[in-house]
């Protein structure tokens, strides 16, 4: 016989991943028009209505735009930095150049399928608050200190020529967010573009 307590739980699971749904959706919506229009364009209305909910549910989940905000860039940071070190960790025992690689290979996947249009995300000249601007400075380092880690490896072990890591490492996030304006994915499906682009990619920190 099921007990009280079972028959309670499961209507309460249901609901609490029905919560979790909506709110990743939110999350989802949110990320697509701080792409799209920026800090200074993503309004409350806009997300409730994508998301075909009331303004006041949408309160409900989040208390603020910032707050919305704010749990949209740690879903970013979170899914960017999982995918790339899910990658660099297939290629844990590789030569430095074959680890950079992977990664360059794995960012370029991240701006093209799994965010779009992350590369526009930062791009805005509009300044971010100052609520998010640490947030953001601290994704960044997060996400170059994975790159530099490689970069200073292939560096150390002599397979890299590269007088100024921080410059080339700023120049090769250059190439890949504006390779992410123009390559498409489904007008590549042999992957011979995005191969050529990680190609001359990598050649900003190899041997002339």
């Amino acid at each position: 016989m099921t007990s009280t307590v079972d028959a309670d739980a499961a209507p309460a699971g249901r609901a609490a991943r029905r919560r979790d749904r909506r709110k990743a959706e939110m999350i989802a919506t949110a990320l697509q028009i701080l792409s799209s229009s920026g800090y200074q364009g993503m309004r409350f209305e806009d997300v409730a209505e994508r998301t075909d909910i009331a303004k006041a549910t949408l309160y409900h989940y989040f208390p603020s735009k910032d707050a919305l905000v704010s749990a949209a860039l740690e879903k970013l940071t979170a899914d960017v930095l999982t995918s790339l070190r899910a990658a660099l960790d297939t290629a844990a025992d590789a030569p430095p150049a074959e680890q950079l690689r992977v990664l360059i290979a794995a960012q370029l996947h991240v701006l093209t399928v799994l965010y779009p249009e992350v590369g526009k995300l930062f791009s805005f000249p509009a300044p971010w608050p100052s609520e998010h601007s640490e947030a953001i400075k601290t994704m960044r380092r997060r996400h170059d200190r994975l790159f530099r880690e490689v970069i200073d490896r292939g560096i150390d072990s002599g397979a890299f020529d590269c007088p100024d890591p921080a410059v080339a490492l700023h120049c090769l996030h250059g190439i890949l967010n504006h390779a992410s304006i123009w390559l498409r994915p489904e007008a590549d499906p042999d992957h011979r573009t995005r191969d050529a682009v990680v190609d001359e990619s990598l050649r900003l920190f190899l041997h002339a």
